[in-house]
């Protein structure tokens, strides 16, 4: 029996990302004292940013199993590494609380009585909801991530269970789905639409859904490139998995254009005056650039890049792809946010050490789960399945592209 492959980081590469924080920490404190109309935007998107990731992760596996996914089994403690950054994530919304007269017009008293911009709105944007519809949404996340965590160490410990553990898991999913679509919608209309209460948008939450769920799949691709890289995962992802990674990208960020598109075409020719203003200060001055670079970070270059086959299949080209695709969610969250809040964009030393602060977070947090387990599952029923029934699609790929990941 072979031992599993386990994970761990030098001390120089848990400093740096300790000093990160210590940098992004004093950058926000700092920000807050002395600009925090720039400082409190930043907070939300990257606390946003930080929620995102983590739920996806839970949603990614709730997809696989749900699905009934095969080549994913081995990856599963991958999507796991991430689900622990929610309660940390929960604190760092929750921070936003002190910003809120900064960050939403519902925050400030009588700002939302009269007018008939506002008929509906009132009520549900009153701050007591607001926050109470947070906690229910962090709390179900929560329960998803321990039970999926917990079922999944369970079966390594308990191999004669792996089977019934295994549907459990599968139910678990099923369950999240639905969990998942009615709490993102709330997330989404809540933190990020309610900056701006006047505009509103059906498709709003779809966009947000598949902007998270790429960020996602962009995450899982990065680290589990970055593992195989350099050894804990080297016998245990094969080119196949990486070229269904790669699909997952390419299929999923076009799925993000389509809804990108169709929200703005039915927007731009109904031409209606409390639905144009969105895109208004957003296609105007200098946020016009921004608004271009987002569709080509987001879609027109992984599109381009990932039509082949054998790119998918390239460590280099995924590396550079997830990398942007992670950045360019960053810029999405960014155009959903601070055009509403400000009249200009504002980009420096300020957002970089904020953001570096946030993803070091991320790491350090993906660094300790994925440590604390093996990297592998020990007993999955669909890897012991797969290991004595080899799929037909394992020939799928050119034999020539089978060195192209090395």
């Amino acid at each position: 029996m072979t031992t599993p492959p386990s994970f761990q980081i030098s001390a120089r590469a848990r400093g740096g990302a300790f000093l990160l924080l210590a940098v992004g920490l004093t950058a926000a404190i700092y920000g807050v004292i002395t600009n925090p109309e720039r400082t409190w935007p930043n907070l939300l998107i990257d606390g946003f940013y930080v929620t995102s990731l983590g739920v996806s992760a839970i949603f990614f596996l709730a997809a696989q199993r749900a699905t009934g996914a095969r080549w994913s089994a081995s990856l599963r403690r991958i999507p796991e590494a991430f689900m622990p950054v929610l309660p940390v994530a929960f604190f760092l919304i929750m921070v936003l609380f002190f910003g809120r007269h900064f960050l939403y017009v519902w925050s400030r008293p009588g700002a939302m009585a009269g007018g008939p911009v506002f008929a509906g709105r009132a009520q549900y944007l009153q701050p007591a909801w607001v926050y109470a519809r947070m906690i229910i949404a962090f709390a179900a996340w929560f329960l998803f991530a321990w039970l999926f965590r917990k079922t999944s160490l369970q079966q390594d410990r308990e191999p004669g269970q792996s089977l019934v553990l295994h549907q459990k898991l599968t139910r678990y999913a099923v369950m999240f789905v639905p969990v998942f679509a009615f709490t993102i919608t709330v997330g989404a209309f809540d933190w990020l639409i309610s900056a701006d209460p006047r505009w509103f948008s059906t498709m709003y939450a779809v966009y947000v859904f598949a902007g998270t769920f790429v960020q996602g799949i962009a995450a899982v691709t990065l680290a589990v490139v970055l593992l195989r890289e350099r050894g804990p995962m080297r016998d245990s992802v094969s080119d196949h998995q990486l070229h269904d990674l790669g699909k997952l990208l390419f299929a999923f960020s076009t799925f993000w254009a389509y809804i990108w598109t169709c929200q703005y075409l039915l927007i731009w020719y109904g031409n209606i005056p409390e639905e144009v203003t969105h895109y208004v200060s957003r296609t105007n001055g200098p946020w016009l650039y921004l608004f271009a670079l987002n569709l080509i970070s987001n879609w027109v270059v992984p599109f381009v890049v990932l039509l082949s086959v054998r790119a998918k299949c390239t460590t280099k080209v995924l590396k550079f792809i997830t990398v942007l695709m992670l950045c360019g969610r960053w810029l999405d969250l960014y155009l959903l946010v601070t055009p509403s809040v400000w009249t200009a964009p504002k980009f420096g030393l300020l957002e970089i050490a904020i953001a570096a602060g946030y993803l070091s977070i991320l790491f350090l947090v993906f660094v300790r789960s994925a440590s604390s387990a093996p990297l592998v599952p020990a007993n999955d029923p669909i890897m012991a399945y797969e290991r004595s029934h080899p799929p037909l699609h394992h020939h799928a790929i050119d034999p020539k592209l089978r060195g192209v990941a090395q």
